[in-house]
């Protein structure tokens, strides 16, 4: 069994994934409705791998006896005004995520609770990819996305993105 804060914790961070994965919609339909498919396409993916870690938490608790505790995901509170506004929303809503993940794994550690440690690792290394490619993006979109034939190639490279499901095993 795990530790009380450990359990209010793990459920909090399974509604505030499912959040992230219900802004990343929000962002995607955003894309989709300036004609900027790619973008659409890549915030898509990004649903899926908020969701995935949703998921890969929720079993977690499962798989350690704990009760999941549902919320109501809050709609997203930030308002989509232009390409790189929403671009460095993303980046800095990746560095929370990862805070949040940090917030758990300091008390996994108070507590010794070296197996949550060891499934927190897998996150740790995740968020510091998702940080890195949200900010690549927004640097990214600075330097050619002000071109229409820039903005049109990045479009276009960001439709092959695809969803590969983590393979973390719990």
């Amino acid at each position: 069994m795990l530790d009380k804060r450990i359990v209010d914790l793990i459920n909090s961070q399974i509604n505030k994934e499912f959040y992230s994965s219900y802004l990343y919609l929000d962002m995607s339909n955003y894309f989709y409705d300036q004609n900027l498919n790619g973008f659409g396409n890549w915030f898509g993916i990004q649903v899926q791998e908020e969701y995935a870690h949703a998921m890969l938490f929720l079993k977690y608790m499962l798989n350690n006896g704990e009760k999941v505790v549902l919320d109501a995901i809050a709609k997203p509170d930030i308002e989509l005004n232009n390409i790189a506004q929403v671009l460095e929303e993303t980046y800095q809503h990746e560095l929370l995520i990862s805070k949040w993940i940090n917030d758990i794994y300091v008390v996994a550690y108070e507590l010794k609770d070296f197996k949550t440690m060891q499934f927190l690792d897998w996150f740790v290394k995740e968020q510091g990819e998702e940080e890195q490619k949200s900010n690549d993006l927004c640097k990214r979109y600075e330097l050619f996305g002000t071109d229409a034939r820039g903005l049109y190639m990045l479009d276009a490279e960001l439709s092959t993105r695809v969803f590969a499901a983590p393979s973390l095993v719990i």
